[in-house]
């Protein structure tokens, strides 16, 4: 198969970025699915991958609120928060793994990258790497948050800090009584299988992870970051800071 098969395979794999794009040049979108062994079907409307800061969460306006410096927008999307940065004043970089998501945001003006955060070849330096919508959910498994902070020390200026939200999703798995009803043999609870499916597009599946805040500074600290709770949100759900511990150096 010829390079341009490949691209036009990852195209066609795409759900979300496709959706991004019609969206984003219609005004209109399909149902955007999501597929998951462990949940029942769910949907994500279209239209709020395109949303104004007032109409995001409380943790995400904060978050875009602390950012300083040069900006790293990991997993952006249609690049809502690149473009709110950018009216901020602020230096960004957006970068995604969908090439249809990354062609929408360069037709918006972002200096965006088809770029995976974890690629060791991407070793630009920032003040501050932002992972919003769940962001964190990118490392998949708890097995890989090693990855996540090695690529992040190597992404990191001098004084740098990172700022993610993510939700402790162990609510779902409460029974009647206040009990937890997961098997803990089959590894931590915020690991979700999911698939995303739009038009006559099935996407791949993935791994995706929520992380409880607790669980996250434990291994914060044991690769050499500081983090911080900045504010909880209204479902379960919070912001946090990352910073590498003084004694660190990036």
């Amino acid at each position: 198969m010829n390079t341009t098969d490949n691209k036009r395979t990852d195209v066609i794999k795409d759900p979300m970025g496709q959706a991004i794009s019609d969206f984003h040049r219609t005004g209109k979108a399909a149902k955007l699915r999501v597929l998951s062994s462990m949940f029942y079907e769910d949907e994500i409307p279209v239209a709020t991958l395109f949303r104004s800061f007032n109409k995001m969460p409380i943790q995400e306006r904060k978050a875009i609120e602390m950012c300083r410096g040069k900006v790293l927008d990991v997993g952006a999307g249609s690049g809502c928060h690149s473009i709110v940065l950018m009216e901020r004043g602020l230096d960004v970089v957006a970068i995604d793994i969908s090439q249809l998501s990354v062609d929408v945001m360069k037709e918006r003006g972002i200096n965006a990258l088809n770029v995976n955060f974890f690629d060791e070849t991407f070793v630009e330096k920032f003040d501050t790497l932002l992972f919003a919508m769940n962001g964190i959910g990118i490392v998949g498994k708890i097995e890989n948050l090693g990855a996540f902070f090695r690529s992040a020390r190597r992404l990191l200026a001098p004084g740098g800090q990172l700022l993610l939200d993510s939700s402790d999703i162990s609510y779902i798995f409460t029974d009647d009584d206040g009990g937890m009803d997961i098997d803990l043999a089959a590894g931590y609870y915020g690991e979700i299988d999911y698939a995303m499916r739009y038009k006559n597009i099935k996407g791949e599946p993935f791994d995706w992870l929520y992380i409880d805040f607790d669980t996250l500074a434990m291994y914060a600290e044991e690769h050499g970051f500081k983090c911080e709770k900045c504010i909880d949100g209204e479902h379960y759900d919070y912001l946090a800071r990352l910073t590498l511990n003084e004694k660190e150096t990036v």
